[in-house]
C-alpha cells in the first residue's frame, strides 16, 4: 500500500513539472517512469581558451585559460557544462581531471534530485569549485532540457531585467587602453582593471577616450587602507559606480574600515567565494561579487544572491574568461542581480559555443532550454 502511494506521489510530481515544462504530461510522466534503469553518464575533455588580448591584472598576465568542458548525458539528451581554471585560482587540467575522475552519476536514478546529486558532488574533495560547477552546470542543462524550459523561466525570473554588463579592460600601456576602450564602443558600463603603481594612468587614460560609468576591481592589490581610501575618493570623481575586493582578503578590518569610509560600494570578490564566507563578511563589504566557478555552479549562485538580498547587500554577478557555456548558465540568474560582469565569452576568440548575447551591452537572455546553449 505504501509502495503504491509513493508510486503515486511521484508519478503526480512529475506530471506537474511536465505540465510547466509544456510538454504532453502522460508522455512525459511514462517516460520518465519507465526510465528507472536509465544511469547518467558523465564524460569531459580539457579545452584552452585563447584570449583577443593579453589579460593582466594586478596579480597576473596571460594569454590563454584551460578550461574543462564537460557533458552529462541521460536518455539520449545532453547537459553541458564548464570549469574555467585561470592559474592563479589554484585549479588546473590536471586537478580537474582528478576530481571529475571520481565522480559517480551511476548511482542516482533520477537527473532531478538535483539537490542529492550536488551535495555529494560537493562532499567528493573541499576544493575543487571549479570542476564541481562544471558538473553543476551540466546537470541544470540537462534538467532545464528535460523540463524544456530556460532556467530563468524555472525559477520565475522576468529576463527584461537582466542588467547591461560591463567590458573590462585589462592593466596595460596607454595606446592600448584606448584601442582596447574604442572596440568597447556597444558597451554602456566598463570594468577598469587597477592595483598597480599606474592606477591613476588608467583612468585618465580611458576618461581621455570616453565618459562612460566605469566600475574597478583592484584584484587585492592595495596594501594600505588609506591610500585605498584616497584611490577610492579619486575613483568616484570620475564616475566609478563601485570598486571590488580593494585589498588583500586576509585584512579583513582594513577592508571593513574602507567600507565603513567609502563614497561607493566596496565588494568582496577573493573574500567571499562561498555561501558560508558570504555569513562571515557581511560587515565586511557592502555588497558581493558572486561567480560559478567560485561557489560550485547555479544553485549555491543563487542561494548567494538570496542571502545577499536579504541582507541588503549589493550583487555583482561575475565570470572568468569562460565559453559561452558557462557564460550562459550564469546568465539565468541575472534577472535578480544588480550589476553584471558577464564579458568573458567575449574575450576569448575561440568559443565552441553560442549562447547568451550580448545585445547593445544588454546581456540577452534566448528561450532555449536548460542554460540556453547551442553547439
Amino acid at each position: 500500500m505504501k509502495q503504491n502511494r509513493r508510486e503515486f506521489i511521484k508519478a503526480t510530481s512529475i506530471l506537474t513539472a511536465a505540465s510547466i515544462g509544456g510538454f504532453s504530461s502522460k508522455a512525459f510522466a511514462t517516460n520518465i517512469i519507465n526510465k528507472k534503469g536509465t544511469k547518467m553518464k558523465l564524460t569531459f575533455k580539457p579545452y584552452t581558451l585563447e584570449l583577443k588580448h593579453t589579460f593582466t591584472v594586478a596579480v597576473s598576465s596571460r594569454t590563454t585559460t584551460p578550461v574543462m568542458l564537460t557533458e552529462i548525458e541521460y536518455d539520449g539528451i545532453k547537459g553541458y557544462g564548464e570549469a574555467s581554471m585561470p592559474p592563479y585560482l589554484g585549479e588546473s587540467q590536471e586537478t580537474a581531471t582528478k576530481f571529475l575522475s571520481k565522480v559517480n552519476l551511476e548511482q542516482f536514478d533520477d537527473p532531478f534530485e538535483l539537490e542529492n546529486i550536488l551535495e555529494y558532488i560537493d562532499s567528493i574533495d573541499e576544493k575543487n569549485t571549479a570542476a564541481k560547477a562544471s558538473v553543476d552546470i551540466a546537470l541544470h542543462d540537462l534538467v532545464g532540457k528535460l523540463i524544456g524550459k530556460p532556467w530563468y523561466k524555472i525559477w520565475g525570473f522576468d529576463k527584461s531585467k537582466t542588467p547591461f554588463t560591463t567590458f573590462t579592460i585589462g592593466i596595460d600601456k596607454p595606446d592600448i587602453v584606448r584601442q582596447k576602450v574604442k572596440e568597447a564602443e556597444e558597451f554602456k558600463i566598463l570594468k577598469v582593471k587597477m592595483g598597480k603603481e599606474n592606477d591613476r594612468e588608467m583612468i585618465e587614460t580611458i576618461r581621455s577616450v570616453t565618459d562612460k560609468p566605469l566600475t574597478a576591481d583592484a584584484n587585492q592589490g592595495w596594501k594600505d587602507k588609506h591610500y585605498a581610501l584616497e584611490i577610492i575618493h579619486y575613483l568616484s570623481e570620475n564616475n566609478v559606480v563601485y570598486i571590488e575586493q580593494p585589498m588583500p582578503k586576509e585584512m579583513v578590518d582594513e577592508n571593513a574600515w574602507l567600507t565603513k569610509n567609502s563614497p561607493i560600494p566596496v565588494l568582496g570578490d577573493e573574500s567571499i567565494q562561498r555561501l558560508s564566507d558570504l555569513i562571515k563578511m557581511k560587515d565586511v563589504y557592502s555588497g558581493v561579487v558572486v561567480k560559478l566557478m567560485k561557489c560550485t555552479g547555479m544553485r549555491e549562485a543563487h542561494k548567494m544572491i538570496t542571502l545577499a538580498k536579504s541582507l541588503g547587500m549589493k550583487v555583482m554577478l561575475g565570470c572568468m574568461t569562460e565559453t559561452s557555456c558557462a557564460i550562459s548558465a550564469a546568465s539565468q540568474l541575472s534577472p535578480i542581480v544588480d550589476w553584471a560582469d558577464l564579458d568573458g565569452a567575449l574575450l576569448i576568440k575561440n568559443d565552441p559555443f553560442d549562447g547568451m548575447k550580448v545585445i547593445d551591452g544588454k546581456v540577452t537572455l534566448n528561450d532555449n532550454p536548460g542554460i540556453g546553449l547551442s553547439v
